[in-house]
């Protein structure tokens, strides 16, 4: 082999190496939906995190835009989302039955509320289960999340004019772990 062709060898191997560098380096660089990312790339809040429908009627759809086609109307204002995935002004939601689509921020509110998960769910006058029961309320119900506080396992919520305290594990809308102020 003579040194012209171990020359154009050596810098074919080079570009080759630096050109698979290169590709390895941009997938550093892949949106977040291939991480484990805590933080939102386009809002910086953290994802995933619980929000509320601002009106109705909301679309969501099949991606982040409005090309892609309608997979439900939702027509409950209120109603508890999980934001999973930003991309741009859109966010991917899972719902409380667990369909998960897009639908734009301008729909979304950061006001808290959460479902009822369990049929003739108590709501208690205090903060434990051995206070007064003002009322019973049924599975899927939609109620606002006043606070839930640090190391007890009820929220305060409101229901209409109706103030109380609900165990927490019978709303979906906020995590175990969570605390609201």
């Amino acid at each position: 082999m003579s040194n012209i062709q171990r020359n154009l060898l050596l810098r074919t191997y080079i570009i080759l190496i630096f050109s698979l560098l290169s590709l390895c380096l941009s997938f550093g660089y892949v949106p977040h939906a291939f991480s484990d990312v805590s933080t939102g790339r386009f809002s910086s809040l953290p994802i995933p995190r619980f929000i509320s429908l601002k009106t109705e009627p909301v679309y969501m759809r099949r991606g982040p835009g409005i090309r892609y086609p309608i997979l439900w109307v939702y027509q409950k204002r209120g109603l508890p989302l999980e934001i999973i995935e930003e991309f741009n002004t859109w966010r991917k939601v899972r719902d409380p039955n667990g369909s998960e689509g897009w639908i734009h921020q301008s729909m979304l509110s950061g006001k808290r509320s959460g479902i009822i998960t369990n049929d003739l769910t108590e709501l208690y006058k205090g903060l434990n289960s051995s206070s007064e029961v003002l009322a019973k309320i049924e599975k899927n119900v939609v109620l606002s999340i006043i606070s839930c506080p640090q190391k007890i396992d009820f929220c305060n919520v409101k229901l209409s004019n109706l103030k109380g305290w609900i165990k927490k594990n019978n709303l979906w809308g906020i995590y175990s772990d969570e605390l609201i102020d």
